[in-house]
C-alpha cells in the first residue's frame, strides 16, 4: 500500500481557490458555479444579466458561506474582459479556475440565416470564450499558481441536433474543442489545465420555456430528444456539478486536453 496517496476527498476540495465563471446567473452555469463554491471556492460570477447574477451569489454567499461577486461584462468585448479580470484578481486576492459557460444559440435553417446572426454567435461563443481563457492564463501565468480552466463544449461538438436546425452553433462548439486540445498543450508548462464539459440536453428553465412557446411542436421535440437518449431522459442540470468539481481539483491533477461527454448516452448511438 503506498502510504503517500492522497486522500480522495481532500483532492476534491476546492477550499481557498477563486473561481470565475462565465454565464453563471442561471441555468448551467448557475449549478456549476454553485458546486465550485459548495466544494469550497470563493466565486465571481460574470454575466449579462446583471440582476440574475447579483441575485445568484447573494444566495450562494448567504447558503455556502463563500465569498461571491456579481460582475455585467460583454465577453465579446476583449478590452473590457481584460479591465474586468484585474478587477477580480485584485478583489478576490487571485484566480484558480475558470468556467466558460457563457453561450448563446439561434435556432433557424442555415438558409436563412443572416450574416450578422452567423457573426454574433461565433463572437460569443468562440471570441468571448478564447478572451476569458486568455485572461485567466495571463494572471495563472503571471501568479506562478498554474490552474484550471473548463470550457463548455456540447455534444453538438460531435453531432447534428434534430429535428431541430441550428449549424452555426454546432460549428462554434467544435471550435470550442480545438481551442481547449490547443491551449491545454500550450499552457501545460505553466502549469494549467484545459479541459471540457461536453452537456447533451438538460431540463433547463431556458429550455422548458423554448419548448413551450412551441405548443405541440415543442412537446415532440422534447420526445425526440429524450427517445434520442439511451437513458430516455434530460438531464437535470445538478448532474453536472461533480464533473465540473473533478475537473476543477486537484483530484483531475493529470487530466487535460480532454473533454467529458454528460449526454445521457446520446452520442454512444
Amino acid at each position: 500500500m503506498d502510504s503517500s496517496s492522497p486522500n480522495v476527498v481532500s483532492l476534491m476540495s476546492l477550499k481557498g481557490k477563486v473561481a470565475v465563471v462565465t454565464g453563471g446567473a442561471r441555468g448551467l452555469g448557475y449549478e456549476m458555479m454553485r458546486a465550485l463554491a459548495e466544494s469550497g471556492a470563493s466565486v465571481a460570477c460574470i454575466d449579462l444579466l446583471a440582476e440574475s447574477g447579483a441575485e445568484a451569489v447573494a444566495k450562494i454567499e448567504s447558503e455556502c458561506g463563500v465569498k461571491a461577486t456579481s460582475w455585467g461584462c460583454d465577453v465579446t468585448n476583449d478590452e473590457e474582459v481584460a479591465m474586468l479580470f484585474d478587477q477580480i484578481v485584485q478583489q478576490h486576492g487571485g484566480l484558480d479556475i475558470l468556467v466558460t459557460a457563457a453561450g448563446i444559440n439561434n435556432v433557424c435553417p442555415a438558409i436563412d440565416y443572416t450574416a450578422d446572426t452567423f457573426r454574433k454567435i461565433f463572437d460569443v461563443n468562440v471570441s468571448g470564450t478564447f478572451f476569458c481563457m486568455q485572461q485567466a492564463a495571463k494572471h495563472m501565468i503571471r501568479l506562478g499558481t498554474g490552474g484550471s480552466i473548463i470550457t463548455i463544449a456540447s455534444m453538438s461538438a460531435h453531432i447534428t441536433n434534430r429535428p431541430q436546425c441550428h449549424a452555426p452553433y454546432n460549428a462554434t462548439k467544435a471550435a470550442v474543442l480545438q481551442l481547449t486540445k490547443s491551449l491545454a498543450c500550450e499552457w501545460a508548462p505553466h502549469h494549467i489545465r484545459v479541459t471540457a464539459i461536453s452537456p447533451g440536453y438538460f431540463d433547463t428553465a431556458m429550455n422548458r420555456a423554448v419548448l413551450a412557446q412551441q405548443g405541440e411542436e415543442g412537446t415532440k421535440m422534447r420526445d425526440i430528444w429524450e427517445a434520442n437518449t439511451p437513458m430516455g431522459r434530460m438531464g437535470v442540470p445538478h448532474e453536472l456539478k461533480g464533473v465540473v468539481t473533478f475537473l476543477a481539483s486537484d483530484a483531475a491533477s493529470f487530466v487535460t486536453g480532454s473533454e467529458i461527454l454528460v449526454d445521457g448516452g446520446y452520442t454512444a448511438w
